[in-house]
């Protein structure tokens, strides 16, 4: 799809839910596999999907990722760019069990650095350059919640996404054109 006008509008789904996200653990650099709710998630997207025309179509480099777009849409190009924040030390931790200050400043997601990881500004940096060297058009992003929230967070949706969400932003205007969230899927 070429956009004369110079839109530049991102598609960006959030992968199906991990083998650590339903053990309430932090994944970022990890890559745990897709649990079967999570390939449902996924090929639930389908539909959605396959009604549009895309530019290009993008995945993280992670499994996740690319397990969420082989079954949502069909084989990707490859970023690392795309990758979820490096929680460094906290990779694998049991959510609960991190602590208050720790799991506070994940939440805000805005100041936060991660033990012998990556701060929010560094994931942002990555993924902003990733975005400003696409061309104009309608692109779809297979990616990550940290990713999803720091491209949506000064478009009212500040917030982590469910999995199998599908978060659609005019990059340019910063506007957000549209938010599915996955109904209930069954374990």
């Amino acid at each position: 799809m070429h956009d004369a006008n110079g839109t530049l509008e991102l598609w960006l789904v959030r992968h199906g839910e991990t083998t650590y996200g339903a053990r309430k653990e932090l994944a970022g650099w990890a890559d745990p596999p897709l649990t079967e709710r999570g390939r449902r998630e996924a090929e639930s997207l389908r539909p959605i999907l396959a009604a549009n025309n895309f530019s290009s179509v993008w995945s993280s480099d992670l499994e996740r990722a690319l397990t969420t777009s082989r079954l949502a849409w069909g084989e990707p190009q490859v970023d690392r760019r795309l990758r979820e924040l490096n929680f460094g030390r906290l990779e694998g931790r049991h959510w609960p069990a991190m602590g208050d200050e720790h799991n506070r400043a994940i939440l805000a997601f805005r100041e936060f650095v991660a033990p012998d990881g990556e701060s929010v500004a560094a994931l942002r940096a990555r993924v902003v350059e990733f975005v400003e060297s696409l061309p104009a058009g309608r692109h779809l992003l297979f990616t990550h919640g940290g990713v999803i929230r720091v491209l949506a967070r000064d478009l009212d949706l500040d917030r982590f996404v469910a999995t199998g969400t599908v978060v659609a932003l005019d990059w340019r205007r910063q506007e957000l054109v549209f938010l599915h969230e996955p109904g209930p899927v069954t374990s």
